[in-house]
C-alpha cells in the first residue's frame, strides 16, 4: 500500500534522521515499510525515495532508476547525464563522500517539492557506504546521474531538499521546464544567468 509523501513545509524533511539502530534492520517492520516506500516511489513515479519523504525520520532511503523511465529522453540527453538503469536497492544509514572535485548541474525535481525544477549543481563521481536491508555492509561508486540520485535522497537524510542547493534563478514549474527548457537546459543556465 502506498505511503503518503509530505511536502515541503513538514518539519521532517528539515530534521537530521535518526540512523536505524542494528535490532531495527532485517525486521518483517522494516521489510514491510520497504515494501510501501518501493509502491509509493513506483506510483509517483520517481527514481528514489528517502523514509523523511514519507514522515519518518529515519535513515533509510530507496534507489530505482528504471528502463522504462527513460523511454522519454533521447540517446545524447541519457549520455550526457550518464543515465542507465539502476536495479532497485535499500540504504540504511549511508555515508557519502565525493570522489574527486568534478561537479555537474543538471535540472532536479523532488516528489516532496512537486511541480517544480531547477539546475543543481552535484559531484560528478560519489562513494557511498552503507548497510542493505538485511544489516550487510555494502559500498557502491557511482557517476553520473545514479551520483545525483544517490546525493538528492542523502541530502534528505541531513534534513536538506533540492532547493538549498540549486541555482535559483532557474527554479521554474515543471510546465515550462518539460515545455519548453528541457530540451534546451544549456540555453536556460545562459538565459537565466546561472
Amino acid at each position: 500500500m502506498p505511503l503518503e509523501i509530505v511536502q515541503a513545509g513538514d518539519p521532517v524533511l528539515r530534521q537530521l534522521a535518526r540512523p536505524l539502530r542494528a535490532d531495527e534492520i532485517d525486521t518483517p517492520q522494516l521489510h514491510q515499510t520497504i515494501a510501501e516506500m518501493l509502491a509509493t516511489l513506483r506510483l509517483a513515479p520517481g527514481v528514489g525515495l528517502a523514509a523523511p519523504q514519507v514522515g519518518l525520520n529515519l535513515q533509510l532511503a530507496i534507489i530505482e532508476d528504471r528502463e522504462q523511465y527513460h523511454t522519454t529522453w533521447t540517446g545524447p540527453q541519457l549520455r550526457a547525464r550518464e543515465r542507465v538503469t539502476v536495479p532497485f536497492h535499500v540504504l540504511i544509514n549511508p555515508q557519502l563522500e565525493s570522489d574527486g572535485d568534478a561537479t555537474v548541474e543538471f535540472y532536479e525535481g523532488c516528489l516532496s517539492v512537486p511541480g517544480y525544477a531547477a539546475s543543481v549543481p552535484r559531484h560528478r563521481h560519489v562513494r557511498v557506504r552503507y548497510l542493505d536491508q538485511h544489516g550487510e555492509p555494502q559500498h557502491v561508486t557511482a557517476q553520473g546521474w545514479y551520483a545525483r540520485i544517490l546525493q538528492h535522497e542523502i541530502d534528505h537524510l541531513h534534513g536538506a531538499l533540492y532547493i538549498d542547493r540549486m541555482k535559483p534563478r532557474t527554479f521554474m514549474t515543471l510546465e515550462n521546464y518539460t515545455g519548453r527548457w528541457r530540451n534546451a537546459e544549456d540555453e536556460a543556465r545562459r538565459i537565466f544567468g546561472a
